[in-house]
C-alpha cells in the first residue's frame, strides 16, 4: 500500500471508536523498569515505530493470549518485526532485535471472526535474551534512548520532510483532504519522522534499518530520501498519464475527421475505400483459381469491409488480399515442345554440358508425351563459374517458361522460406512465394542458387523449411505462414545450384536428382571464350569485332597463365580487362595490334598469375606425381619421401588433414609387413628416419586419394629404385593392401594432360567412370586399372636404381 494510501488507514479498522493519531498520554512518563521480563509480540509485514499508532490482525492463539493478559495488566509489551514471514513460531534467531516497547489501546472484535488490536508505539528497545516461550514468549530488553537533535540543518530537514509529504498528498488523486491537515498539526520533529516513515511505502526490511538508525537526525535524512524518489516518480506517472490521455485524444479526434470524410466522400461518390474493395472484386472474378481459394478470399473481402480504414488491422487485411490476387494460382505458361529448337537453344546459350542438356531433353520429351508430369528437381553442382546459374535462363528460354531466381547463400531465418505470420504489422509471405508472385505464372523455371550455402541459428533451420518445397510429393500443398492457404508448387521446375554437395542436408540431398557439371577442357575454354565471352566484352566495352581479334593461342596463353580455374569467370574478367586497354588506346588514339599476340599480353595483364604446374621427372627416389580433387579443378601434386639415419621417427608436412595423415600411416605399416616382397630389410624402419612431405605447404590438403602415391613414394624410397617416367596415381589404400575407388576422376584426367604425363593408375572399380566421359578427354592416356598395392608397385617402380643412391648397410 502507498504512502498517500494509507495516511489514515491506521485510525480505525472499521471500529465505530475513535482513536487519535497522537494519544493523549503520549508525553507521558513510560513506567517501565528493563529488569522484569516483558511479553514480546511478534510483527509480520510490518514495523511499528515510537509515538505511531497502528491497528494490527491477531491470527496466533499465543500472540492472542499475550494481547489478553497485557491488556488486562498495565497494556506494556514488546514488538520485534521478524526475519521470515512464514515462521509461526519464531524463535529469538527469529526476530530482528531492535523493536519498540508498545502500549495496548484497545481490543476490537471484527465482524469475520479475528481480533485487532491498536497499539502505540513509546520506546525504541533492544532484545537481549528470550526468558520463556510459553504461554507466550518473554523476553529481557533494554530501553535506548533517542536524544533529541538540535539546530538549525535539523530543523531544515523536519521542515523538507514535512513539505514533501504535502506535495505527495498534493499529487496523488486519491488522497484525502484530511491527510494534510494531519501533517501540518504533527508539532514534535521526531514523531513527525516516525510517524511519516511509519506510513510511506518503503519496503519492511527497510523500516527496520531506519528504526535500527540510532541518530534521529541520520533518520530523517534517509527519510527525506525517500521522500524525494517517491515525488519523482508521482511526478512520472503524471507525466505518462498525460501523454497517453493526449495520444487518445489524437486518435478519437482522427477517428472522427475519419468519419466526417466518409460522409462527404459517400455524398459525393467516391469513397476511395470502397473503391478499393470494388477493384479487389472486379480482379477476384478474372482470376483463375481453386473454389476453396476464391471461397477464403470473399471470406477476407468481408472482413476488410468491418474493419475501420484508420485502424493498422486494415492495412494488413488489405496487405493479405492483394497476396491473394497477385499470386498466379492456377495460371500457367504454355510450354514449348519442339525439342529441335529447345536442343539448338541450349547449344547456343552454352557450349559442353552435354549430360545436363540431355536430362532437360527427356523432360521435355516425357512431358511432350504424356501432358503432365511431376517436375523434378535438379541440382546441378560442380566449381564456379561453369555456367550453372546461367543455364537456368537457358532452360526456360528453351521452354518458354518465366524465369525466377533465388539466393539460398548466408540464408539462416526459416521465415524468409515460410514467411512471418499475418497478425504482425509488416508481415510478408516467404521468398518462395514473393518469387511466385513476379513470375506471374505457376510453372515457372525457379533457380535456388547456392544451396550448399545456407546457414542454421537460433532463427531455425532453413534447409528444413526446403524440405516440403522440394519434395514432389509434397510441394503440391506447400504451406507458407503469412498465406496460412495450400499453394501448389508441383508445376514449377526447380533447379538448385551447389560448389560442393557435403554440405547439403542428406534429406535435402535425397530429394534432388543431383547433376554434376565439371570443369572445363582448355580445348573448350577457347571454344567458349570465342563463342560467348569476347562477343558480349565487346558489346559491354563498345568496341567492334573488326578492331580487336584474339587467335586461338592467344587465348589457350591467358588461359594457362592467367587463370587458374575449372570455370571461365577469371578468364571472362581477365579478357574485360584486355578490353578496357585497347578502349583506351583506341580513345586516345595510341597505335595497337588488332590481331593481338602473346607478347602483347603481358603488357595488358602484367607478368603471370600461374605457372603451369609441370612434372618434374624421375631422377630422385622418393618423388612420385599424385592428382588431387579442388573445388577450381583437378591438380597433381608431388609426394616427397627422404630417409635419414636416426631412431625410425615419421614427420609429415605440408598442411595435412586428418585423413590425409592417416594414408601416410597405412602406407608406412603396409610397407613394414611386406618389406620382404620388396627386398627391404626390416631393421632399416629402426635405423632411418621417415619424413613426407607435400609441396605448397601453405595450402590444406586432405582426402585418402593419395594413399597409393604414398605406398610408391616409400617404396621408392627404401629400395633406392626409379618410378616409371611420365606416370601419375590416386586411388585409396588399405590395411590389407587393397586400391579402393575415389572421386574427380575427370577433374584429375584433365590435370594429367595438362601437365603432359602419359600414364595414369587408378583403381579397377573407377573403370565405370571413364564410360561417362567424353573420348577426347582420354585421348593421349594410358590407363592401369588395378586392385591391389602390389599391382600398382609393379607397374609404378622400375628395376633400375637412382644415381647416387643410399647405401642403408
Amino acid at each position: 500500500m502507498k504512502f498517500e494510501d494509507k495516511f489514515f488507514s491506521q485510525q480505525g479498522q472499521n471500529s465505530p471508536d475513535f482513536v487519535p493519531i497522537i494519544s493523549a498520554d503520549e508525553d507521558s512518563e513510560l513506567r517501565f523498569d528493563d529488569e522484569n521480563p516483558l511479553p514480546i509480540l511478534p510483527l509480520r509485514n510490518t514495523v511499528l515505530f515510537p509515538g505511531v499508532v497502528i491497528p494490527i490482525t491477531v491470527g496466533r492463539e499465543k500472540s492472542n493470549r499475550l494481547i489478553r493478559d497485557v491488556y488486562e495488566g498495565d497494556r506494556l509489551l514488546g514488538t520485534f518485526s521478524q526475519r521470515d514471514m512464514s515462521v509461526e513460531e519464531p524463535g529469538f534467531d527469529d526476530l530482528h532485535k531492535t523493536g519498540t516497547i508498545a502500549q495496548v489501546i484497545k481490543i476490537l472484535n471484527m465482524p469475520d471472526n479475528t481480533t485487532s488490536v491498536i497499539i502505540q508505539g513509546k520506546k525504541r528497545i533492544d532484545l537481549e535474551n528470550i526468558i520463556s516461550n510459553e504461554p507466550y514468549l518473554t523476553g529481557k530488553v533494554k530501553l535506548q534512548e533517542d536524544p533529541q537533535p538540535a539546530g538549525r540543518e535539523f530543523d531544515a530537514v523536519v521542515s523538507s520532510i514535512k513539505d514533501q509529504a504535502l506535495k505527495i498528498v498534493e499529487l496523488s488523486e486519491d488522497m484525502p483532504e484530511e491527510a494534510a491537515f494531519a501533517i501540518k498539526n504533527i508539532e514534535k520533529p521526531d514523531f513527525l519522522v516516525n510517524y511519516i516513515t511509519s506510513n510511506s511505502n518503503l519496503k519492511t526490511e527497510d523500516k527496520q534499518k531506519l528504526l535500527e538508525t540510532n541518530s534521529v537526525h541520520e533518520r530523517s535524512l534517509k527519510l527525506l530520501e525517500h521522500l524525494t524518489q517517491e515525488i519523482q516518480m508521482l511526478n512520472l506517472k503524471s507525466d505518462i498519464e498525460s501523454k497517453v490521455r493526449t495520444e487518445l485524444d489524437k486518435q478519437q479526434k482522427e477517428y472522427l475527421l475519419n468519419q466526417q470524410m466518409k460522409t462527404i466522400q459517400d455524398e459525393l461518390g467516391g469513397d476511395p475505400t470502397q473503391q478499393e474493395v470494388e477493384e479487389m472484386k472486379a480482379r477476384a472474378k478474372k482470376k483463375k483459381w481453386p473454389k476453396d481459394i476464391q471461397e477464403a478470399f470473399n471470406k477476407e473481402l468481408k472482413k476488410l469491409r468491418r474493419i475501420n480504414p484508420a485502424t493498422p488491422e486494415y492495412s494488413v487485411e488489405l496487405n493479405y488480399l492483394n497476396v491473394m490476387l497477385d499470386l498466379p494460382w492456377e495460371h500457367t505458361t504454355k510450354d514449348n515442345f519442339d525439342l529441335k529448337r529447345a536442343q539448338k537453344v541450349l547449344d547456343d546459350d552454352h557450349y559442353g554440358l552435354e549430360k545436363v542438356k540431355e536430362r532437360i531433353i527427356e523432360h521435355l520429351a516425357v512431358l511432350k508425351l504424356k501432358g503432365d508430369l511431376k517436375s523434378p528437381i535438379l541440382c546441378l553442382y560442380g566449381p564456379p563459374g561453369v555456367g550453372k546459374t546461367s543455364l537456368g535462363k537457358s532452360i526456360a528460354k528453351a521452354l518458354d517458361r518465366q524465369y525466377v531466381r533465388m539466393s539460398l547463400g548466408g540464408l539462416h531465418d526459416e521465415s524468409e522460406i515460410r514467411g512471418h505470420r499475418k497478425t504482425y504489422i509488416g508481415a510478408m509471405p516467404g521468398r518462395i512465394l514473393q518469387n511466385m508472385r513476379k513470375a506471374k505464372a505457376a510453372n515457372p523455371v525457379f533457380i535456388l542458387d547456392e544451396i550448399d550455402k545456407i546457414g542454421r541459428d537460433f532463427h531455425g533451420d532453413p534447409e528444413s523449411a526446403l524440405l516440403e518445397v522440394l519434395d514432389p510429393e509434397q510441394n503440391n500443398t506447400f504451406h507458407d505462414n503469412f498465406l496460412e492457404l495450400d499453394y501448389d508448387l508441383s508445376k514449377v521446375l526447380f533447379i538448385a545450384t551447389a560448389n560442393t554437395i557435403g554440405q547439403i542436408h542428406p534429406a535435402l540431398r535425397d530429394r534432388m536428382e543431383m547433376i554434376e557439371v565439371s570443369g572445363y577442357l582448355l580445348e573448350e575454354k577457347v571454344e567458349i571464350a570465342k563463342r560467348h565471352l569476347i562477343p558480349q566484352q565487346l558489346k559491354n566495352h563498345g568496341l567492334k569485332s573488326s578492331q580487336l581479334k584474339f587467335s586461338d593461342n592467344v587465348l589457350a596463353h591467358i588461359i594457362e597463365n592467367y587463370t587458374r580455374e575449372s570455370g571461365v569467370r577469371t578468364l571472362n574478367k581477365k579478357l574485360a580487362q584486355v578490353m578496357r586497354r585497347i578502349a583506351r588506346r583506341i580513345a586516345t588514339e595510341e597505335p595497337y595490334n588488332v590481331n593481338i599476340k602473346i607478347e602483347d599480353i603481358k603488357d595488358y595483364l602484367g607478368v603471370q598469375d600461374f605457372f603451369k604446374t609441370e612434372y618434374q621427372g624421375n631422377d630422385q627416389a622418393g618423388v612420385v606425381t599424385g592428382l588431387a580433387w579442388t573445388a577450381a579443378g583437378g591438380q597433381i601434386l608431388f609426394i616427397e619421401t627422404s630417409l635419414s639415419k636416426g631412431k625410425g621417427t615419421f614427420t609429415l608436412t605440408g598442411n595435412l588433414g586428418d585423413v590425409m595423415k592417416e594414408s601416410a600411416k597405412l602406407a608406412v605399416e603396409y610397407l613394414q609387413s611386406h618389406a620382404h616382397m620388396l627386398d627391404i630389410d626390416p631393421d632399416i624402419f629402426n635405423k632411418w628416419n621417415i619424413h613426407i612431405h607435400i609441396p605448397e605447404g601453405a595450402i590444406p590438403k586432405d582426402g585418402p586419394s593419395a594413399g597409393v602415391t604414398m605406398v610408391v613414394s616409400l617404396a621408392s624410397a627404401f629400395t633406392q629404385r626409379k618410378v616409371k617416367k611420365g606416370i601419375a596415381m590416386t586411388g585409396e589404400i588399405t590395411l590389407r593392401g587393397k586400391v579402393l575407388p575415389v572421386g574427380g576422376i575427370k577433374e584429375k584426367i584433365l590435370a594429367a594432360k595438362r601437365a603432359g604425363l602419359k600414364e595414369i593408375i587408378i583403381s579397377e572399380k573407377n573403370k565405370k567412370d571413364l564410360e561417362e566421359i567424353k573420348p577426347a578427354y582420354l585421348k593421349g592416356v594410358k590407363f592401369h586399372f588395378v586392385d591391389t598395392i602390389d599391382e600398382v608397385l609393379k607397374i609404378a617402380l622400375t628395376k633400375q636404381k637412382v644415381a647416387n643412391a643410399v647405401k642403408f648397410s
